[in-house]
């Protein structure tokens, strides 16, 4: 038997195995502690929903799962030391937008690639980002502005959380696909944005709707429109960018949970029908409405196929727009 056949055979065999094993670790699957890597600061919305899975997930599964909290450079210490961790099931990332698309081209290096070297596991929630104007502003919806802009090329401002972030990214977004011209007026957090946003020194902002909400209820902010692919339970009104005819400008924040690349097959379905089962538990659905989160449930087949997109789409974005982080 020469040497090509022999190695043939050798990986048919190998394969062969493959399922069996698979089946045989989901069986005794989890057989210690699960750890749940956030790869952000504890406090945050990444924080909240990491143990609110640990605390519904766990019990489906019948053991323990602890929350830790790996932070720095934007979230690539704790992404990176999961896709370096054993691919047994027991070391998980909750990654989001950032980790998993954001980061694969506004930095130089983030030392892992998020579409090869994770297991998708559950996408688990969305935060949406909602456009909001000063209420002086002689706007009412994304159309007026639309309008407005372009009869003031370059004249109106959109302030963001910083160079690179979310919110950044967002109008860059809005600006492509609307063809107007905004100027970035950055800031260090969501707070002196929003701080600056109500006394309407800047005009406009994508911001997350949590963080925002008590002033649009307030009369102090004009939502403008959703960029979302729904319109946001607590906004019935507020209609979309779609709605309004800037298409192709979905910008939620999204969640989802991550293994390392080539966790068997039954060991992620378990993990995801732990986390699918405790997160449908009405508690767990309380919890997040109050974060003003909105579960949206992917299976690992579904998330693998949107981690491609989502960096594609923000890729281009980044490219046109030449945007960086701080």
């Amino acid at each position: 038997m020469g040497f090509t056949r022999r190695a043939a055979l050798a990986a048919a065999v190998l394969g062969a195995c493959a399922a069996p094993l698979g089946g045989l670790m989901a069986q005794s699957f989890p057989s210690r502690t699960i750890t749940l890597v956030v790869p952000y600061p504890a406090g945050g919305p990444v924080d909240v929903v990491a143990r609110l899975i640990a605390q519904e997930a766990g019990p489906e599964l019948g053991q323990s799962i602890i929350v830790e909290n790996r932070a720095g450079a934007s979230g690539i210490v704790g992404s990176q030391a999961v896709a370096r961790a054993e691919p047994d099931g027991h070391t998980l990332v909750l990654g989001t937008n950032q980790t998993h698309a954001t980061n694969q081209s506004l930095l130089k290096s983030t030392n892992y690639d998020a579409a090869k070297d994770f297991t998708p596991v559950a996408g688990v929630a969305d935060i949406q980002h909602v456009l909001v104007a000063r209420k002086d502003l002689p706007a009412n919806s994304a159309a007026d502005l639309v309008k407005l802009a372009k009869e003031k090329p370059g004249a109106l401002t959109y302030g963001s959380t910083g160079n690179g972030s979310a919110s950044h990214l967002a109008a860059e977004l809005f600006k492509t696909r609307a063809g107007v011209d905004l100027l970035h007026v950055p800031f260090k957090g969501a707070a002196p944005m929003t701080t600056e946003l109500l006394a309407g020194r800047i005009d406009v902002a994508f911001a997350t709707l949590p963080s925002v909400i008590s002033q649009i209820e307030a009369g102090e902010l004009k939502p403008l429109a959703v960029a979302s692919a729904t319109r946001a339970a607590k906004l019935p009104n507020t209609p979309t960018l779609a709605d309004q005819g800037v298409t192709r400008v979905e910008a939620d924040a999204w969640f989802a949970l991550f293994a390392p690349a080539k966790t068997p097959e039954a060991v992620v379905d378990k993990i995801y029908r732990a986390v699918a089962a405790g997160l449908a538990k009405p508690p767990a659905q309380q919890a997040m409405a109050q974060q003003g989160l909105t579960i949206s449930m992917k299976t690992p087949a579904q998330l693998g196929a949107m981690i491609p997109g989502e960096i594609a789409k923000w890729a281009d974005v980044i490219r046109i727009s030449g945007a960086r982080v701080d």
